[in-house]
């Protein structure tokens, strides 16, 4: 009879191959689980078990710029939270105790400003507040944003001493900050004078020069006539012809003409005597007179004033001028025979200058000493007059005549009409320029000359030469901060600490009426230091302060005290005096400050000219500045512009991770952008780095250290690999000693979606999904994924603080365990092998001639899958050795390979000849040759048994 048998179904052997198995889910979910992240380590006391463990290695300290008190968090924050954060984790993870103290600036006008933004609303007068219930709310307000402002600091991920932190309104650092103050008391170089700061008439102080912004600003402009007054016996021979003649000034601050007391010339400088002989409609210049200007700039001057035809009487170089000329001040009205006067019926003088310049205006500068540096300086050279014409409110005094009460910003008419009057007008416009503005109030600032009290650069302390010798020996990151900060303090000057306000420090100083010398008496700057720590700098406030302070040997009535209170920069620069201290167990100097670039002449000039000033050393060893944040176009951030990215946004969105990610893959020594098609582009990268980590965890399920394979005994692929960890962590440690992260974590990704993802698991996964459990290359392939593990969970923990801790605990489960207890991996010097790295590299460079060729077939419909092929590579006689066939067709993923010796490299196509294997898919003519398993190849067939 015939066989009517029906044949045996195909077999399924999906259960037999070792697919990837793990808990470590696709999705992030970020938003969601970064809280209970967070919960998690809180109840573990990770921070404190990091600082236990670490107490006997070396410190390592990056100490905290203080953000300022007054508002939520915004994206630069982040930025500069978040690197702090990356670095102090890094230097912890390779073997320091990186013990990270965040701090607040808490005193300050923005805050005083915010609160008396709340009494104009209710019309209160701010003024009729006693100073210790003003200074009480200041404190409330700071300490409440102090507060949402931590909350959100942990949120970023960010690993501190949060419980502890240091804040300037602390007690015991008012009374630090006065102890500082009390240290240039001491020392000398604390010191009242009189000259121009920079002064906001809207909120009534002084400012630094860190308080300062730029912006285009509209200003009237004018012409002045300074007419020769000199009698002729006193007027050297070449410049006899100059009498009756006037000089002309040029000014973009006509409210500052009350205050002049000189003009200034250029002694390099040509002038040009000029007889006017003809004017457009409207000039104000009269035709006949002679004037003098800088021969260079006659043509624009002649443009803006209406001078039409005029000759040139004489040139001559300002150095033959002298210093015994004088001219009428522009006010002086009886010079145009109006008999009534404002007051200005005095002389000034006409003086060389080295700063005027004939690059605007008209070679000539008016000097009001009372409103300019330059001016300033000239003066005290030449024994002029500092009068004070403007008062705190930028409006002008007594010493103004004619124009009192009047605002500076409103004054210009008012001058125009004057000098109109008395003949010495002669020209006026208008001009958009940049201009200082206050950064907190955003309006104009003025210079102004009031007593303040200054810390001296050039005294016998010699603060600038020790600044700029400690800058010398300073890492910056990068390098070009060195230069940037070292011209800075080169060209400051005295460094103005006093502020006319009442929340902060007090200057804690008394001044001898009679001498008006301060008292440098260090017991009663003992009794200030003891009572501030015990009660705040409040004390200095309190009825009775001053007989308190001064002691029973001094009557209070023969001293002032001093209510001015110290500059914010100063209380900040002072910081390290308070927080780098035996009590914390942080050591002087820190290793690093970070801050923006900004801070070259803010925080980092601020502290490094007090601690040369009180120690003689700079109070950090490094320097690290980062960029600003603008939006994806490369615009600033504003509210009104709506291209504003809140930290806050981003983490209900995406999660901290994402943001952490975004600073490490930008280039944080530049400007920095961020926008929603920026962060989605981070939102990619993070799934490609998580895959990466699912795809190592589940190749790695059931791993044990029985597996492992020696070093020596690993096919050369995966000592390869070794090779590019050990590269990849040489990079590292050396980005934790240069503080420069420049690039690492890119190169990092690029490593796992390049080196990782595209080829060694593309290449390996049929090893480990097909071979036997016990095969000697699959073995190997788990002994190097059991590296990339650990490595790269490591390596990206600083980062991804969250990400990295559930891939870590997803492999080795732990109620008490994390990854941030751990150290980054020693490398084996044996896995560094630069021979091998350049050898692999040339076989991934032929690897891709042959990819270009299976993907030609495969968009040709030729094949499916390159284990369809079995393709031909030719190579010349030095590339022969590289591999061996059967080798070549594991790295090309292919189920056949032939090698050709040739003179030029080509790669060939072929199909590969037999059937397809039912469980590994490569196409073998030894598939069908089994009786038991007549769809595998022999490998199979070994590999699922009888």
């Amino acid at each position: 009879m015939p066989d009517t048998a029906t044949p045996a179904a195909p077999r399924d052997y999906r259960g037999t191959v070792f697919l990837p198995r793990t808990q470590f889910p696709m999705r992030g979910d970020l938003p969601k689980k970064e809280p209970t992240w967070l919960a998690r380590w809180k109840a573990l006391g990770l921070r404190e078990r990091m600082r236990d463990e670490a107490k006997d290695r070396p410190h390592f300290v990056l100490h905290d710029g203080p953000p300022y008190a007054n508002g939520p968090l915004h994206i630069g924050h982040a930025l500069n939270k978040i690197l702090k954060d990356v670095i102090n984790r890094a230097a912890q993870m390779s073997g320091r105790n990186a013990d990270y103290v965040p701090g607040w600036d808490c005193h300050g006008l923005p805050i005083e400003w915010k609160v008396e933004e709340e009494y104009r609303k209710k019309n209160r007068d701010k003024d009729a507040v006693p100073v210790l219930d003003f200074r009480a709310e200041c404190r409330a307000y700071a300490q409440t944003w102090l507060d949402v402002q931590r909350e959100e600091f942990q949120r970023l991920g960010v690993c501190g001493d949060w419980q502890h932190p240091y804040a300037t309104m602390n007690f015991s650092s008012e009374a630090a900050i006065a102890g500082e103050i009390g240290k240039f008391l001491m020392n000398g170089s604390l010191y009242r004078g009189l000259r121009p700061v920079m002064w906001s008439p809207v909120e009534k102080t002084a400012l630094a020069d860190a308080e300062i912004e730029y912006h285009d600003h509209k200003s009237a402009t004018l012409w002045a006539r300074f007419r020769v007054t000199t009698t002729p016996g006193d007027v050297p021979a070449p410049n006899r012809d100059l009498l009756g003649a006037s000089v002309i000034a040029w000014t973009t601050t006509p409210w500052t003409i009350p205050g002049n007391r000189a003009v200034a010339y250029g002694p390099e400088i040509e002038y040009a005597l000029i007889h006017v002989e003809g004017i457009a409609e409207g000039s104000l210049l009269q035709i006949g007179e002679a004037i003098l200007v800088s021969l260079s700039r006659l043509p624009e001057f002649a443009k803006d004033t209406g001078l039409t035809t005029h000759s040139v009487k004489r040139v001559f170089r300002g150095e033959t001028l002298g210093d015994n000329i004088t001219l009428a001040h522009p006010l002086r009205h009886e010079l145009a025979g109006n008999l009534h006067n404002y007051g200005y019926d005095f002389t000034v003088r006409l003086l060389p200058g080295d700063f005027v310049t004939a690059d605007a205006g008209t070679g000539f500068v008016h000097i009001a000493p009372s409103h300019g540096e330059d001016d300033f300086a000239l003066g005290r050279a030449n024994g002029l007059p500092v009068p004070e014409t403007v008062g705190d409110d930028g409006t002008y005094t007594a010493q103004a005549p004619g124009f009192e009460g009047l605002h500076v910003f409103k004054a210009h008419t008012a001058i125009y009409a004057a000098m109109e009057a008395a003949g010495t007008l002669a020209g006026k416009g208008e001009l958009v320029h940049s201009y200082p503005h206050s950064w907190r109030s955003k309006k104009p600032v003025i210079f102004r000359a009031t007593p303040q009290w200054f810390i001296a650069m050039d005294d016998a302390n010699a603060i600038r030469d020790k600044a700029m010798a400690a800058i010398a020996e300073t890492n910056f990151v990068p390098e070009a901060g060195r230069n940037r900060m070292g011209s800075m303090v080169a060209s400051r000057p005295d460094w103005c600490i006093s502020r006319q306000r009442a929340w902060g420090v007090p200057i804690a100083v008394f001044v001898d009426r009679k001498t008006r010398e301060p008292l440098r008496d260090a017991a009663v700057q003992d009794r200030i230091i003891a009572t501030f720590t015990a009660e705040g700098a409040d004390a200095w406030y309190q009825p009775g302060a001053a007989a308190r302070f001064l002691g029973n040997d001094r009557n209070p009535a023969d001293y002032e005290q001093v209510m001015d209170i110290v500059d914010v920069w100063f209380e900040s620069g002072s910081t390290h005096a308070f927080t780098l201290t035996p009590e914390r167990g942080l050591p002087f100097p820190a290793d690093l400050y970070l801050e923006g670039s900004d801070q070259h002449r803010g925080w980092f000039q601020s502290s490094l000219l007090e601690s040369i000033g009180t120690r003689g050393v700079a109070p950090f060893r490094a320097v690290l500045t980062h960029g600003f944040v603008l939006d994806e176009k490369g615009m600033k951030m504003s509210k009104s512009a709506g291209n504003v990215t809140a930290p806050q946004d981003v983490m209900k969105t995406y999660g901290a991770d994402i943001l952490r990610l975004w600073v490490m893959s930008s280039d944080t020594s530049g400007d920095l952008r961020i926008g929603k098609g920026i962060l989605e582009q981070q939102a990619e990268l993070y799934r490609r780095l998580r895959n990466t980590l699912r795809w190592l965890l589940g190749n790695l399920d059931g791993f044990s250290p029985a597996e492992e394979v020696p070093y020596e005994e690993l096919p050369e692929l995966e000592r390869w690999l070794l090779h590019r960890l050990s590269e990849f962590d040489t990079r590292i440690r050396h980005a934790v000693e240069t503080h420069d992260w420049t690039e690492v974590y890119p190169d990092l990704h690029g490593f796992c979606a390049g080196d990782l993802s595209a080829f060694y698991f593309d290449v390996r996964k049929d090893s480990l999904y097909c071979d036997e459990a016990g095969s000697h290359r699959r073995r190997s392939a788990r002994t190097v994924l059991d590296a990339l593990h650990r490595c790269l969970t490591a390596w990206l923990a600083p980062v991804l603080v969250f990400t990295a801790e559930e891939a870590w605990l997803a492999r080795f489960p732990s109620e008490t365990d994390s990854v941030h207890l751990q150290q980054f991996p020693e490398i084996p010097d044996a896995w560094r092998d630069p021979a091998l790295g350049a050898k692999w590299a040339r076989v991934r460079a032929l690897r891709g001639e042959v990819t270009t060729v299976l993907e030609r077939a495969r968009a040709s419909g030729a094949i499916g899958s390159s284990l369809q092929a079995a393709p031909g590579l030719a190579l010349a006689p030095e590339d022969l050795d590289l591999l061996p066939s059967e080798i070549w067709a594991e790295v090309c993923i292919t189920s056949g390979f032939t090698l050709i010796p040739a003179e030029a490299t080509e790669a060939s196509f072929a199909l590969a000849p037999g059937q397809k294997c039912e469980r590994c898919w490569r196409v073998l003519p030894e598939v069908g040759r089994s009786a038991a398993h007549p769809g595998l190849c022999l490998r199979c067939e070994a590999a699922v048994g009888p």
